[in-house]
Order: C-alpha cells, then sequence, then structure tokens
C-alpha cells in the first residue's frame, strides 16, 4: 500500500494511479514591475474640493486600489505578441489644513494608465460551452489570451497642493480630462466626483507593485494519485461546546502591553532606542 500523497513536491512516482487530462489556463507570459507614478492627478468629491479651496497645505494619507481594467490586443507586426493595457483606479485620502481648525479628510479618484508587451502565442478555434447564452452583440470573435493582474495598494510617496494657473500652460489645459470611468467605481464615494479643470489642483506619487500575465485555455496530461479528500473537519457553525475559559487559559498574557519594550524594531530589522530620531 503506498503512503498517501499530497500536493505538493514529489520525490518518485511509485503512487502514480493513472494519467488524466484537465482542463486549464496555462500562463504564457508574464512580468512584474515596480512603477513610480509621479505627479498623478487627484479628482476629489464635491465636498473635498470646496474643502481643498480653502486649504493652505494638505498632508498625504492613504491609496487604495478599487479595480484594475484590462484590455488585450494583437501586435500585427510580431505575432504572438500582445499588448495589454491596464488603467488602475485608486481611492486617495488626505488631510487638509484651513487655518487652525482640525484638518478635514478629503478623498478622490486617481487613474493610472499602463501598458505591456507579453507572448500570448497564437489560435484560431472558437470556445463555446453550455452554459453560454446566445447573446449576438458578444459573440466570440477569436481565440485570444486571458490578461490577469495582480496589484497591491500602492504607496504614497508623496503629495502636494497646486495653484490653478501653476501647472504651467495657458488656462491650465495642460491635461486630457477624465471621462469613461465606470459608474461602480464612482460609486465608491459616497459623492459626485469633481471633474472640471478649475480650482486647486491635488497631485499625488505613488508605488505600485504588480504581476502581470497571459493565459491561454489549454488541455494538459496530468499524474493523477487519488481524488484529492479533504482531511480536516468543519468547525461548528453554531455554539460550540468547548468551555470558553479554557480556551482562555491558553492565551498568552500580554506582557508588553504593561510593561513597554526599551528598544523598538525598526523598518531594516535591528532595534532603536528611540533617542536619535
Amino acid at each position: 500500500m503506498p503512503e498517501k500523497v499530497m500536493p505538493g513536491p514529489v520525490s518518485d512516482a511509485a503512487g502514480i494511479r493513472e494519467a488524466v487530462c484537465v482542463h486549464t489556463r496555462k500562463i504564457m507570459d508574464a512580468c512584474r514591475d515596480k512603477d513610480c507614478i509621479e505627479d498623478l492627478r487627484v479628482y476629489l468629491t464635491q465636498s473635498s474640493q470646496v474643502a481643498l479651496e480653502r486649504a493652505s497645505c494638505v498632508k498625504a494619507g492613504q491609496a487604495e486600489l478599487l479595480f484594475a481594467s484590462s484590455c488585450v490586443e494583437p501586435i500585427h507586426f510580431n505575432r504572438g505578441f500582445y499588448t495589454v493595457d491596464v488603467r488602475y483606479f485608486y481611492r486617495i485620502t488626505a488631510d487638509a489644513f484651513v487655518g487652525a481648525a482640525r484638518p478635514v479628510e478629503i478623498s478622490g479618484l486617481a487613474v493610472f494608465d499602463k501598458r505591456v508587451i507579453l507572448f500570448g502565442s497564437e489560435g484560431s478555434s472558437k470556445s463555446f460551452s453550455s452554459d453560454m447564452t446566445l447573446d449576438c452583440s458578444d459573440l466570440p470573435q477569436g481565440n485570444q489570451p486571458v490578461a490577469h493582474i495582480e496589484a497591491v495598494d500602492p504607496l504614497v510617496l508623496g503629495m502636494k497642493l497646486v495653484d490653478p494657473c501653476d501647472c504651467g500652460c495657458n488656462c491650465c489645459t495642460c491635461e486630457c480630462e477624465l471621462s469613461d470611468v465606470p459608474a461602480c467605481i464612482c460609486s465608491c464615494f459616497g459623492s459626485d466626483l469633481d471633474f472640471s479643470a478649475e480650482g486647486k489642483r491635488l497631485y499625488v506619487s505613488l508605488g505600485q507593485f504588480s504581476l502581470i500575465r497571459l493565459e491561454r485555455d489549454t488541455q494538459l496530461l496530468i499524474p493523477a494519485y487519488d481524488y484529492c479528500v479533504p482531511e480536516k473537519e468543519c468547525a461548528c457553525d453554531g455554539p460550540c461546546e468547548e468551555d470558553p475559559c479554557e480556551l482562555f487559559r491558553h492565551v498568552k498574557f500580554p506582557v508588553n502591553e504593561f510593561f513597554p519594550p526599551n528598544q523598538l524594531p525598526n523598518a531594516d530589522g535591528g532595534t532603536s532606542c528611540g533617542c536619535c530620531g
């Protein structure tokens, strides 16, 4: 009786029971990137724009990645390669200081466009399945690879407040106004966004980490060891019978909450006494 094989590296092939054909997506090409996005325009909500007009300075807050849309197009002069156009939608928050009063939290939308070129191979077949409905406006036009984007919330590297005519051009027409913002993105802000070119402007610099890959449907022949039957028992979804006091006895006493440590960890993993800045 061979040992039970778990998902992961396999030392030998003695436990293989059969070869099975699976339908999955194969990664054709992938890349990783670290983008430093400087002076990205933030389109504030209408109430935030009113607060910004009265503000003397701003303090950077946080940046949240709301969504990343993508579009894949073939490169006709380079067979098998595709352009992947990605648009990142961010929610930016900051503190606007108006006189001696408490800072006012403002928020708005920032958009970053990015293009990469990846290999996606070629395919001329069209795929249909029984769970598809006949929609003449969305008939398959070919067999293109699918783009997949993984990204984390960006780092806020800097933020600045700019007066209406400090952009170095006549009447501040140096920027193309943002258009085609999905309604679901606008609804994330709770109020209407101000896309006008008038008034003060807020700019943010972000650091974005991302992984982009092209995947294509394919069939692979792989070795099978056994059915993947879960070994873990499901936890109770109602009141558990375990004694809560017994659970509490296993909780470690929070010593640092009562006796603060004398040294704090630095970003590089070292320690600091706090007396040197």
